[in-house]
């Protein structure tokens, strides 16, 4: 299109019309991409979903290192994962499951978080802060006797 348009027009036109066209060109890559990545995504969920074997959760314990509840067809199992390896650890009846409703999971809206943290008396570096019911501290320290 520059190559049609030199001579033709001003050079500061001929410069917006480039740099609309780079925008246009853009802005269709990153649809491609986009529509791209979403049928990857269903393909590759279409292709591992399963009636038999589901991960109900996954807790990170270090890089690398996972515990994962599993269900395979009725029964439940803990399995430890690492980078090369998968450890059996234990059966797991229906009653220790807890599934979806029945998990009571904190508030993490930020409103909450930054009344906490304004309401918080600010601590020394060293000084313990907000012991629980077993005189633990919230760092895993026990604070001193006295």
């Amino acid at each position: 299109m520059s190559l049609l348009l030199t001579g033709v027009l001003p050079d500061s036109i001929n410069a917006v019309l480039q740099f609309l066209t780079v925008i246009v060109i853009f802005v269709v890559v990153l649809g491609i991409t986009m529509f791209a990545t979403r049928w990857i995504a269903r393909y590759q969920k279409g292709a591992t979903v399963g009636a038999n074997i589901e991960v109900l959760e996954t807790y990170r314990l270090a890089n690398n290192k996972y515990v994962q509840i599993i269900r395979i067809g009725k029964k439940y199992m803990a399995v430890a994962l690492g980078r090369e390896e998968v450890t059996f650890l234990a059966m797991l009846s229906d009653d220790d499951i807890k599934v979806g409703e029945d998990v009571e999971r904190p508030s993490l809206d930020f409103k909450s978080i930054l009344t906490r943290l304004k309401n918080q008396p600010p601590s020394a570096a060293g000084e313990t802060t907000a012991t629980d019911e077993n005189n633990v501290t919230e760092y895993g320290n026990t604070p001193p006797k006295t």
